[in-house]
């Protein structure tokens, strides 16, 4: 089987968010299961020069966006098995960062859609499955619907991936007829049209061959009004095509055993007696109380209203009122910003403030907690909550998209559970949870200690993500695969699909 993963963003070249660690991670272990995947993304000027420099030119063309036909270089690099191709134009890609305002990323991202399809020929390669991800692939699935009086394309399916519902690649219905340049049958409000705008991702909804989302939870959500971001309509009725998986994360960067950037290495074996070490030492950097039987919680996130730090900003009086410690890592909304400064400043024994990102202080933060709070509005699929079980740092979330699934709220009657959770979007819920926590840190350690087991104990790979994406080519393609078998659930409702 081959695969054409096409995307806007991959690590380790470029990365804003989630997408750019699936794009990254998730080819790799495709390659490794017998899936012959290759990864498509634009040549950013942002990309790092020792990137560029191993890459070497393949070929270039001409692609007509608008009334202008645009260069199209071919740039082509293996790297950790995958091999990627980068679509080189300076007009589009020579911006600081990968995206700018919709009016121009518009048609940057029609005139990649275009290359994606283009290239094929050229580069030899026709996939079984082209691979799209979020609105900037969006047109992808519709443009290829009208190649197909070309044998080429002729029978190759798409599968549309929404990591984010609420970016939908929106903008005016002339713009786009223009650079897209395709029939005006692909403009009424059962395709493209959305309240007299075009919706670049609700024409891959409508043309993909499947569509998938982050998790099992994320797409039941996305077909009810609260959480359909107004495209729940489409979404509810292409449901049977609708599958929820699961993001993973590397469990190679992600490690306790070999992070390089932690203070104290550990395994589930000692990790009662070393991360405590990791927490002092963290305390003493951070200019905290240094107790190691104080609780720590983490925080590591965009600080937004998406996020659920209205939820927190409520709470912070009765969080800073004693018993805990609470270091912050990350930048957003400046109300959030100048919030935690406020609280640093006001209670510096109990509060760290780090509005900055850091790589290698996140990795100290997840090794150092005892607890990790996301108390989110919505969450596709989350990626701290699944870092947090594996450095054994018990996830406090709120039951939506992602954290729903991977987080199992603990029922001290069975002793089963790996985090704790709530359901109502009110902060005094969340506060609530955050004490039940504690009842349990202080004064129920043995309780306390099989919980940061359990978590350790998950398994959230990639490795068991892949073999679900795999059921999934299988299921649109029709072909075989050699992958251990397992039966794959969609989203309820949905049919059931078992690998044969």
């Amino acid at each position: 089987m081959k695969v054409l993963f096409a995307a806007s963003e991959a690590a380790p070249f470029v990365k804003t968010g989630g997408l750019g660690d699936v794009a990254g991670s998730l080819p790799k272990i495709l390659c490794e299961k017998n899936v012959d995947t290759r990864v498509v993304l634009p040549l950013y000027k942002c990309i790092p020069q020792q990137y560029v420099d191993r890459m070497e030119f393949v070929d270039c063309m001409y692609i007509r966006v608008a009334w202008r036909n645009q260069y199209c270089g071919i740039m082509k690099l293996v790297e950790d098995g995958v091999t990627y191709y980068f679509i080189d134009n300076k007009f589009y890609f020579s911006g600081d960062k990968p995206y700018d305002y919709i009016h121009l990323d518009a048609e940057k991202f029609v005139f990649f859609s275009k290359a994606v399809l283009s290239i094929l020929p050229t580069i030899d390669f026709r996939p079984d499955v082209i691979h799209c991800n979020d609105w900037q692939t969006g047109p992808v699935p519709v443009l290829l619907d009208t190649f197909y009086d070309n044998p080429f394309y002729r029978g190759i399916k798409t599968i549309m991936t929404v990591h984010n519902l609420r970016f939908q690649g929106r903008w005016g219905l002339d713009e786009i007829k223009d650079i897209m340049g395709i029939s005006d049958y692909y403009y009424t409000s059962d395709k493209l049209e959305y309240y007299k705008d075009a919706n670049l991702l609700k024409g891959g909804l409508v043309y993909a061959d499947r569509i998938t989302t982050v998790s099992e939870t994320y797409a039941e959500e996305i077909q009810t009004q609260e959480y359909g971001e107004g495209l729940n309509g489409i979404i509810s009725a292409r449901r049977n095509d609708l599958w929820g998986i699961v993001n993973g994360i590397s469990y190679t960067d992600w490690n306790s055993e070999t992070d390089p950037y932690i203070y104290n290495n550990y395994s589930i074996k000692n990790i009662f007696t070393e991360k405590v070490k990791n927490k002092v030492r963290l305390q003493e950097e951070l200019g905290l109380e240094v107790n190691p039987d104080k609780m720590l919680i983490g925080v590591v996130s965009r600080l937004t209203d998406q996020k659920g730090f209205d939820l927190v900003a409520c709470a912070m009086d009765r969080l800073t009122a004693g018993g805990v410690q609470l270091v912050i890592l990350g930048t957003g909304d400046e109300k959030y910003e100048n919030l935690f400064r406020h609280y640093a400043w006001k209670c510096p024994e109990a509060v760290a403030a780090c509005i900055y990102f850091s790589n290698e202080m996140s990795h100290k933060i997840y090794a150092a907690c005892d607890a990790f709070l996301m108390p989110s509005r919505f969450e596709p699929c989350g990626l701290s909550q699944l870092i947090s079980l594996r450095y054994g740092t018990v996830p406090i979330v709120r039951e939506t998209g992602g954290l729903k699934d991977t987080v199992m709220a603990y029922n001290e009657y069975t002793g089963e559970g790996n985090g704790f959770s709530f359901v109502n979007y009110d902060s005094s819920d969340m506060m609530h949870v955050i004490y039940y926590a504690m009842e349990i840190y202080y004064n129920r350690k043995a309780e306390w200690k099989k919980l940061v087991k359990a978590g350790m104990k998950c398994d959230y790979s990639w490795n068991t993500s892949a073999e679900k994406y795999i059921a999934l080519y299988e299921n649109v393609t029709g072909m075989s695969v050699l992958a251990p078998a397992f039966e794959n659930k969609t989203v309820k409702g949905t049919t059931k699909s078992k690998k044969q």
